[in-house]
């Protein structure tokens, strides 16, 4: 919230022609709710003497208003011209930096106040205030039944019968009422708006002009329905398998790949950020800042994926300097098995995470062994599962693509929205478009001492590689 100044001269009450001592008028910016309210008297009596527009200074302006920018709280309140809303306020675009002025064709008249009270009044009957009428036919089109499937499946990356069902579970949550002054939101739009900015990452501005909404609108829509999908569709869709599930998966593991008791694989990634104003260090990133040469800011998304590139488990939000070791140690899923939550669990990993009684990593260190190199194999093939899936993820959600223009504090509810929002699609088997597939360039770190944690863990995984040898299953001979 932020106090915008306006040089507008006060009248004095004797003789409105009077600019002596000129006095600041000031107004209240309000970024959540884009409304300007009156904090001073002067522009208000301006209005009421002259009887004339006030203008914005920009003509691509998204707020329009006359002198009934200050109506009195027991004014009614009607339709506008054209259709468009009649209001107590003024709807404007998230700008702190916007002012009003009077129009140069204002004419100081000596006798405005001297034509009474009767011509107070008539000025006030005349006082309007609209908001602008935006142009919502892009989303009425994609909205209507008879907008082609394929058009919709590309507009929001699912089908519309995963929208719907999107829409149908978040309608307790995100639902608003109407109010006297206008007609809430529905909530496919406001779903809708959401999933757009995450699916093609577009600025708040372009997303505002193609939904017919404000820009702090769009924002603020986009939170609300991240936070409804934490609360909502996340226990249902993104959870640690246990019993039936957990065996299911184990077996089909074992079954394409040889090895037992693995229950998912385990991959981080990067998503960029601008550079925050605190504690930027901490989230420099210097393997992405010397491959490409420029600098580069980011937080780390650690995710364990089913066969079928389900996120079961995801860890969201540490700072990008930190290694994948570093984020698991961290992370909720290392609390679990701490406890003994994670026994006859393998979690298969890359040679970036350290070898533990339940993570399983690939070897090494040199001059490996042929039952070794079989089992470097297998284990890069489950591996591969997971970094596809945060493939997938990316290309899905083009806005982890680039820098996010997302408050750091925000940034965890809108990257876990995008990682439940991929198991909805995944588990209904909605497809990718080629051509949004991404590939990922996150750089492995071994850990020290070759990332052995446990013994009892190194002996296990030898074990493994001998059998995989021996047993002579498909792809384990160089």
């Amino acid at each position: 919230m932020e106090i915008t100044p306006f040089p507008f001269p006060s009248h004095p009450q004797d003789d409105p022609e009077q600019v002596e001592d000129p006095s600041k008028f000031y107004a209240l910016f309000d970024d959540n709710s884009d409304h300007f309210y009156e904090l001073a008297n002067p522009f208000k009596r301006l209005c009421e003497v002259h009887g004339e527009a006030v203008m914005p200074l920009k003509e691509d302006s998204d707020w329009v208003m006359d002198s009934s920018f200050f109506l009195d709280e027991e004014q009614s309140y009607g339709q506008g011209p054209a259709g468009e809303d009649e209001l107590e306020v003024v709807s404007a675009p998230a700008r702190t930096n916007k002012r009003a002025r009077p129009s140069s064709s204002l004419p100081v008249s000596p006798g405005a106040e001297a034509s009474g009270s009767g011509h107070q009044q008539q000025q006030q009957q005349q006082r309007r205030l609209w908001v602008k009428d935006r142009s919502k036919d892009w989303w009425e089109r994609c909205n209507h039944p008879d907008f082609p499937e394929e058009e919709f499946r590309r507009c929001f990356r699912m089908s519309r019968a995963t929208f719907d069902l999107i829409c149908q579970e978040l309608d307790p949550v995100v639902t608003k009422k109407n109010t006297t002054l206008r007609d809430a939101i529905p909530v496919r739009q406001r779903v809708a708006v959401c999933v757009w900015r995450l699916a093609t990452g577009e600025p708040l501005r372009l997303v505002s002009k193609r939904f017919g909404l404000g820009i702090s609108t769009c924002h603020k829509l986009v939170l609300e329905v991240c936070l409804a999908i934490k609360n909502v569709l996340m226990p249902k869709f993104l959870n640690w398998p246990e019993g039936e599930r957990m065996k299911a998966i184990k077996d089909e593991l074992e079954m394409k790949w040889g090895i037992p008791n693995v229950g998912g694989a385990m991959y981080t990634t990067h998503v960029p950020i601008i550079a925050p104003k605190e504690n930027s260090a901490a989230y420099l990133n210097r393997r992405h800042t010397e491959r490409n040469g420029k600098t580069c800011y980011s937080v780390t998304v650690q995710g364990v994926v089913d066969p079928k590139g389900v996120f079961t488990d995801v860890c969201i939000g540490w700072p990008g300097s930190m290694p994948d070791d570093l984020v698991l140690e961290n992370s909720a899923l290392y609390k679990r098995a701490s406890q003994g939550l994670l026994r006859d669990v393998w979690v298969v990993g890359n040679s970036g995470y350290p070898l533990m009684d339940w993570v399983l990593v690939p070897y090494t260190y040199p001059n490996l062994t042929w039952g070794q190199h079989a089992f470097n194999e297998k284990v890069g093939e489950i591996g591969a599962v997971a970094k596809e899936a945060f493939a997938r993820l990316k290309g899905r959600w083009s806005c982890l693509q680039k820098r996010t223009e997302i408050k750091l504090q925000d940034l965890p509810v809108v990257l876990g929205a995008c990682c439940v929002l991929h198991n909805v699609c995944e588990m209904r088997n909605e497809g990718i478009d080629p051509e949004l597939r991404f590939e990922l360039f996150d750089d492995e770190m071994i850990p020290d001492s070759n990332g052995i944690r446990s013994m009892s863990a190194a002996q296990a995984r030898d074990h493994i590689a001998h059998n995989l040898l021996h047993h002579g299953l498909p792809g384990t001979f160089p």
